[in-house]
C-alpha cells in the first residue's frame, strides 16, 4: 500500500461509502461552521470534501492550517447528506480521525482556490502556485494530451520520432539568433536553433524518409498575446519523395484528428480544408492568415471610380491608388457616429479615412449625393447590396494597404458581431511569393523561407522578375491565427545558390551559412517538402485562451523575463574569463 494515500481526491465515488480511506493533498477550501469543519482536499485528480469534528482533537489542528497547506488524512467514507454535483466526487465524504501535516503554508500571494485579478507579473513569479489553479491546471493537462495524440498520429502515418541538436550555427533565418560562446573554441559562439530545418532536411539526405519531433525552438523576438518570447515548441516534419499534396494529406489527418478530438463542441470545417493563394487572400481578406469565421468579404471598386461623382476617391484613382470596398447587411440604420469612429479609425492607421454609402429605402446616407440613379444601381449590382445594407470604402496602395483593409474587416466582423465564436474555420494559404521588396531599402529579400523550392524551378529564377516567382510554401490557417508553415524543399545546389544571389548572398556566404547542407546535397538529395505547426498556438486556440502564457508551463513575461527563477541574470567575472567574453555597459 502507498504510505500516503490509497485513493486520489478525484476517485471515491458513492459505491465507495464505508470504506477505510487514505487521502493526500492541498487544502483547498476550508469551511468552519463551529461546530464541524469542512475541507476540500485537492491534489492532481480531483477534490474530495473532508469534514472535521469539533469533538475531535484534530479540529483544533486543521483550524489552525491555512489553505494550500499540504496533509494527509485518513478516515470513513460516507455519502453526502447534501450532493454536490458540480465534482465528480460530490456523494461522497471522509469523516476524518486521522490527520498528517506534511508542509505548512505561509500567506499566499493571491488566491488559488478562485480566478481573481492578481497581476500577471505576480501570477509568474510564484508560477507554481498559478499552476495549481483549475483553468491553468487543465490547460496543461489539455497541451499534454494533444502532444501525445499528434505523436501517436504520426507514427499511424509511418513517421519516426527523431531529437536533433540544441547547440548548432547561427543562420539567416529571419529572427534574432540566441547565442551561446564556446569555452573550447575562443571567439566562437553556437546559437540555440529558430528551427530544426537543416537538420530535418539532412535527415532526408541521410535516408531517414518520414521525420518528425516535438521540437524545442529558440527566437530573440518580441512578445505578442500569440508568441511567447524566447521560446516554443513545434509539431515538426519531413518527407522524402514527397509534393504539397503530400504534406497537405498527412497535416489534414493529423490536424483534422486534433480539432475533431479536442474542439469541446464547436464546430469543425472537415478536411479536405479550402486553399486560398496568397494574393487571393490578401486581396479579399487582407491578410495572409484570415479569419473566414467573419462573412465580410473585400472587394476591388477601383473601376467603379475615375468618373464615379465622388471627386475624392475619382482623383486618388487616377493617382494610382486602389479603392477596396466592403458590402455590410443590414447596418445602414446604424448612427453616423459609428462610420465616424471607422473614419477616425483609419486616419489613426494612416489611411486618410473611409467612405460610405448606406442604402435605405427613405433616403441614402453617407457619400450617396454624389452619385446619379443609375451609378448607385451599378453599385447594388457590383457589391450585391440591396436596401438596409452599407458599402465601406478605403483608399491607399501597396501592402500597407492590404493589412489594413484586412484590419478593418476584423474590426467590423467583431463589432457587429458577424464572427461565430462556436466554429473552427480552416485553410491552406498558397502560392506565397518567393520574395518581396524591402520597403525601406528596396532590396529584394526572401518573402518566407529561403529553403523553399521556386515554383519553375532554376528557370523561373533566371527568366521572371524576382517579385513575380511564388513558391512551394503554405500555411495552415485556423480562425486567423497562423498554426502551420512549410514548404516544398529546394534540394538542388546550383538552385539554391542562385536563389540566394538574388537575394544579395554570395556563395561563398551560403557555403559559410549552411556548408553542411549544401555539401550533402551535392552527394545526392531526394526531393522532399515538409512542415511545422506551432503547440503552444494550437492549443491556445482549442481553449479559446487570449493570452499564449496561460498554455505553458513556465513561460517567460513580456520582457522576456523568467520572474520565477530570475533569468536573465548576471553572472561572475571567472564564468565571462571562461567564456572569454567581456561585458560592455551601454552607456545610454
Amino acid at each position: 500500500m502507498n504510505e500516503y494515500r490509497n485513493f486520489t481526491c478525484g476517485q471515491l465515488r458513492a459505491c465507495d461509502a464505508g470504506k477505510r480511506v487514505k487521502l493526500a493533498g492541498w487544502i483547498h477550501r476550508k469551511r468552519n461552521l463551529g461546530n464541524l469543519c469542512f475541507v476540500d482536499l485537492r491534489d492532481h485528480y480531483g477534490i474530495t470534501q473532508c469534514v472535521f469534528d469539533s469533538a475531535s482533537p484534530l479540529f483544533a489542528e486543521i483550524e489552525e492550517l491555512r489553505v494550500e497547506s499540504v496533509i494527509g488524512i485518513e478516515g470513513q467514507a460516507l455519502i453526502r447528506e447534501s450532493i454536490n454535483k458540480n465534482i465528480p466526487t460530490g456523494e461522497i465524504e471522509i469523516k476524518v480521525d486521522t490527520l498528517k501535516v506534511y508542509s505548512k503554508a505561509d500567506v499566499l500571494p493571491f488566491q488559488v482556490a478562485i480566478e481573481d485579478d492578481a497581476p500577471e507579473e505576480i501570477r509568474l513569479k510564484y508560477r507554481f502556485l498559478d499552476l495549481r489553479k483549475d483553468r491553468i491546471h487543465k490547460n496543461i493537462l489539455l497541451r499534454s494530451a494533444v502532444i501525445q495524440r499528434s505523436r501517436e498520429l504520426m507514427r499511424e502515418q509511418g513517421f519516426t520520432e527523431y531529437q536533433t541538436p540544441i547547440l548548432t550555427a547561427s543562420s539567416p533565418e529571419g529572427a534574432r539568433d540566441f547565442l551561446v560562446p564556446s569555452r573550447l573554441n575562443p571567439g566562437k559562439f553556437y546559437a540555440l536553433p529558430q528551427a530544426p530545418q537543416q537538420f530535418k532536411q539532412l535527415l532526408m539526405v541521410s535516408g531517414f524518409d518520414r521525420y518528425f519531433q516535438v521540437a524545442p525552438c529558440f527566437r530573440d523576438e518580441d512578445p505578442r498575446a500569440d508568441r511567447s518570447p524566447g521560446e516554443f515548441y513545434q509539431l515538426d516534419l519531413e518527407m522524402s519523395f514527397a509534393t504539397q499534396e503530400d504534406v497537405f494529406a498527412v497535416n489534414e489527418h493529423t490536424l483534422g484528428a486534433i480539432f475533431n478530438e479536442f474542439a469541446f463542441g464547436k464546430k469543425v470545417d472537415q478536411a479536405p480544408f479550402v486553399r486560398i493563394p496568397f494574393r487571393e487572400a490578401m486581396s479579399k481578406y487582407g491578410s495572409d492568415k484570415p479569419d473566414l469565421r467573419n462573412p465580410l468579404i473585400l472587394q476591388d471598386a477601383t473601376s467603379f471610380f475615375g468618373d464615379s461623382g465622388f471627386a475624392v476617391y475619382d482623383n486618388l484613382v487616377k493617382e494610382g491608388k486602389t479603392i477596396k470596398a466592403v458590402s455590410v447587411k443590414s447596418i445602414a440604420d446604424k448612427p453616423r457616429s459609428f462610420f465616424d469612429k471607422l473614419d477616425a479609425y483609419a486616419k489613426e492607421e494612416g489611411m486618410g479615412g473611409i467612405a460610405y454609402i448606406s442604402l435605405l429605402a427613405t433616403g441614402n446616407k453617407g457619400i450617396a449625393k454624389y452619385f446619379s440613379d443609375e451609378k448607385l444601381f451599378e453599385l447594388k449590382q457590383i457589391f450585391g447590396a440591396d436596401n438596409g445594407d452599407t458599402v465601406i470604402f478605403m483608399a491607399g496602395s501597396g501592402m500597407k494597404f492590404d493589412k489594413f483593409s484586412g484590419r478593418l474587416r476584423n474590426k467590423l466582423g467583431e463589432e457587429l458581431g458577424l464572427i461565430d465564436k462556436n466554429s473552427f474555420k480552416m485553410c491552406w494559404i498558397v502560392d506565397f511569393p518567393f520574395y518581396e521588396e524591402n520597403e525601406e531599402t528596396g532590396a529584394v529579400e526572401f518573402s518566407h523561407n529561403p529553403f523553399s523550392m521556386p515554383q519553375g524551378g532554376m528557370s523561373a529564377l533566371l527568366n521572371k522578375n524576382p517579385l513575380d516567382i511564388l513558391a512551394y510554401q503554405y500555411d495552415f490557417v485556423c480562425n486567423g491565427v497562423e498554426l502551420l508553415s512549410g514548404a516544398v524543399r529546394n534540394h538542388e545546389p546550383e538552385i539554391m545558390y542562385k536563389a540566394f544571389e538574388i537575394a544579395g548572398y554570395d556563395n561563398s556566404v551560403v557555403d559559410n551559412k549552411f556548408g553542411g547542407m549544401i555539401s550533402a546535397f551535392k552527394f545526392g538529395a531526394p526531393p522532399h517538402a515538409g512542415s511545422a505547426y506551432g503547440i503552444d498556438r494550437l492549443v491556445m486556440l482549442l481553449l479559446d485562451e487570449p493570452i499564449i502564457r496561460d498554455v505553458i508551463l513556465f513561460p517567460l513575461n513580456g520582457k522576456a523575463q523568467d520572474l520565477m527563477m530570475q533569468a536573465p541574470n548576471y553572472v561572475t567575472e571567472q564564468q565571462k574569463k571562461e567564456l572569454h567574453i567581456e561585458v560592455v555597459e551601454d552607456k545610454k
